[in-house]
């Protein structure tokens, strides 16, 4: 596939480490030399040097046979612009924009061909902030993600000493949760992926992968880690985007208090907040944070646009007496250095808000992609199509499938055939029914399935994707 990426940002470079190795020929404009010619000394792709909405730019990256065009860069009007221009001029088959700005998603007609020409937008800023809140409501997890529009949940949990996860055989939970049908689809001991069985007996600080109905994830979690005391106080440090839409979001449920340097800023965020209460100052201030009961706050998210302060505040909040400290770090490296210390959670917004983008690269009709362990590995909803005789998922059971060691099928979610009939303003619709079915060795795919495959590489995500193919002749 032949993919422009606009912007070689922290978004715009994630994106080209994740697709540059699956064959896919990349070009990547960005009016930052010195930052493309590091990109180019590490990566195998071309570069542009210039305007990313301008047409002649557009045409030396290549958009003329382009197949996708992705606009990430910072400023929402360039993205647009650019946006249009591709579909115009050079009719680029594909486009997506990162749009930070709420105003252009809540008016969806100007996004269509007719306007600015967006296929898809994305806003890592509301990803990031989705995918904390997450953390919040599970305090004990690592990662929380959902599959099939939530019906889905995966998570990624630290198995500690004493837990009931460690010493135990991973057969024996369906004795502990009789009512309950869950997987434990991966396992990472000291970075490296073990392949779970029945007999797999987990480790005190192994990172297990949990996947279940969405229903019975609190259930499992209950009953495999000691759950911690739910979220009632939290500090958010840095009244940027993320800040201020998590401060907006959990307002209403926990008691946010916001920690912002810039007076101005500081102000416009306690006029657009309800309850949340805005202090100015510093978060690396230790006499600010004593000040504030750090020792009785539930968690701590340091989520400021500089990494080292946060890594900063986040390390001083923990030691102080904060039960749990996440930070915003961008990059991959610091991540794999912090988490697990003083900092529980290290998130690197780029590798977070990723799958959005992955999605509408993957071949396949691929419904979601989540990145896991920083861009190591990757977990994909894949929809099964065509009939036994042109696909080779469909109709045969998961162990008679040719799946690359490292890759395994975790659910199935399934169109039952029936509907509920639900109502808005007294106007009656039917609503399809779906099951969700934990993946056993016989459980047959049939068509139109959404499957849940957990890939322990992401190297390994091309031959799932030409395992699902539907072969030309069903068509």
């Amino acid at each position: 596939m032949k993919i422009i990426i606009l912007g070689a940002g922290q978004v715009g470079t994630s994106v080209a480490e994740s697709l540059v190795s699956e064959a896919n020929d990349i070009t990547i404009v960005d009016n930052d030399v010195e930052r493309l010619n590091a990109l180019q000394e590490r990566l195998d792709l071309r570069v542009v040097t210039g305007n990313a909405a301008s047409p002649s730019i557009l045409d030396a990256a290549g958009a003329q046979d382009a197949d996708l065009l992705i606009a990430v860069t910072q400023s929402d009007q360039t993205n647009l612009c650019a946006c249009r221009v591709a579909k115009t001029l050079f009719n680029v088959p594909t486009r997506i924009a990162r749009l930070r700005a709420a105003d252009y998603v809540d008016y969806p007609e100007l996004l269509n061909d007719s306007n600015f020409a967006v296929d898809h937008s994305i806003c890592p800023e509301q990803i990031v902030t989705d995918y904390i809140r997450k953390l919040i409501e599970f305090p004990e997890a690592l990662q929380v993600l959902e599959f099939a529009d939530g019906m889905v949940t995966l998570i990624a949990v630290k198995a500690f000493e004493g837990g009931l996860l460690v010493g135990k055989p991973l057969k024996t939970i369906p004795q502990r949760l009789p009512n309950v049908d869950a997987r434990v689809v991966a396992i990472f001991r000291r970075d490296q992926p073990v392949a779970p069985t029945g007999d797999t007996i987990i480790e005190r600080g192994d990172e297990v992968f949990i996947l279940a109905a969405t229903s019975h994830i609190r259930k499992v979690m209950t009953e495999l880690r000691r759950m911690d005391k739910p979220i009632r106080r939290i500090i958010i440090a840095g009244g940027g985007n993320i800040g201020f839409r998590l401060a907006k979001a959990v307002e209403g449920s926990v008691n946010v208090k916001l920690i912002e340097h810039d007076r101005r800023r500081a102000e416009h965020l306690a006029s657009q907040l309800g309850k949340a209460l805005v202090l100015r100052g510093d978060a690396t201030d230790e006499a600010l944070l004593d000040a504030e009961s750090i020792e009785e706050t539930d968690m701590f998210l340091a989520l400021t646009n500089d990494e080292e302060d946060n890594i900063m505040s986040a390390s001083l909040a923990k030691q102080m007496g904060a039960r749990r400290a996440l930070a915003l770090i961008n990059r991959k490296s610091y991540v794999d250095l912090v988490q697990g210390g003083r900092i529980d959670i290290a998130i690197s917004p780029a590798q977070t808000s990723i799958g959005q983008l992955l999605a509408r690269v993957r071949r396949g009709d691929v419904a979601a992609v989540h990145s896991l362990r920083r861009g190591a590995a990757e977990a994909l909803e894949v929809i099964a199509h065509g009939d036994a005789k042109h696909c080779k998922v469909i109709g045969r059971r998961i162990e008679e499938l040719d799946l690359p060691d490292g890759a395994s099928i975790a659910a199935i979610v399934r169109n039952t055939g029936q509907s509920r009939t639900e109502y808005n303003e007294l106007v009656a619709y039917e609503v399809p029914i779906f099951e969700v079915i934990i993946a056993h060795h016989d459980t047959v795919i049939r068509a139109e399935d959404h499957v849940i495959v957990f890939c322990t590489s992401k190297k390994l995500v091309p031959k799932v994707e030409k395992l699902f193919q539907v072969g030309w002749g069903f068509f």
